[in-house]
């Protein structure tokens, strides 16, 4: 069908509607925040994939609308918009307090991901473009999580959500590729598969959805800080002999 790769994305977002109904999660109120996190993430993943879609993968006419805006299938850009915000959904449920917890035995997670970043570069200069890529964003998540000072790393969620990403991948990205929907230029990669999906694509995925996850914690955190300080100053400016007392 031309319109399977768009289908696979109709049901991919069928489970954050239905949640919409969910009052218990947290996300209801702060879908606008998602679909800010996602489009800011989206930016150079998209740019990513434009400049390579041809080489080191490409699209399947027989599941795609010929439709193409910047050579991509017009499900390719909605793939980017339902699957980091049902992965954000995923976060949610897991914004627990004993979850949160920060693990200090876990800050070293930190160092090992940095020594991703010259060994990516390595790689891509060996003609493995596609791997040395993965390998610098693995790098860089490292290398957010700290100048962001969101700490995901050293949260045990943060593995929690990981396994369910990468459940979530075997899932749908063994659809795609089994079909194949997509289908991939060997030369730009190691060549080795789990099932039918390419190992660099779990790579791709686990930095996608963790660099939604730490800009979307810190633009919540601020907007929360914004608003609480927005309730704090009408508090004082309805209660004057409380301020006077304070002066």
């Amino acid at each position: 069908m031309k319109f399977e790769y768009l289908l696979f994305n109709l049901i991919v977002i069928v489970g954050p509607i239905v949640s919409q109904f969910n009052q218990q999660i947290r996300h209801i109120s702060q879908w606008r925040l998602k679909f800010l996190t996602n489009g800011i993430v989206m930016i150079p993943y998209i740019t990513w994939d434009v400049l390579v879609t041809g080489s080191y993968w490409w699209f399947n006419e027989t599941y795609t609308l010929d439709f193409r805006l910047l050579r991509l299938p017009i499900g390719e850009w909605f793939f980017f918009i339902t699957v980091p915000y049902g992965c954000l959904l995923v976060w949610e449920t897991l914004s627990d307090a004993k979850l949160s917890t920060r693990l200090k035995p876990l800050r070293h997670v930190r160092t090992v991901l940095y020594v991703a970043l010259p060994i990516g570069v390595w790689v891509f200069s060996t003609g493995k473009q596609y791997t040395g890529l993965v390998l610098i964003c693995v790098g860089l998540v490292g290398l957010i999580d700290t100048l962001l000072r969101t700490e995901l790393l050293m949260q045990l969620k943060t593995y929690i959500y990981i396994g369910i990403v990468f459940g979530l991948i075997l899932i749908f990205n063994g659809y795609l590729t089994a079909r194949p929907v997509v289908l991939y230029g060997e030369a730009y990669q190691m060549g080795y598969r789990i099932l039918t999906i390419p190992i660099e694509d779990f790579g791709y995925g686990f930095t996608l959805m963790l660099f939604n996850a730490m800009l979307y914690e810190k633009v919540f955190n601020f907007t929360l800080r914004r608003n609480n300080r927005r309730v704090k100053a009408r508090y004082l400016l309805n209660c004057p002999e409380r301020t006077d007392r304070n002066n």
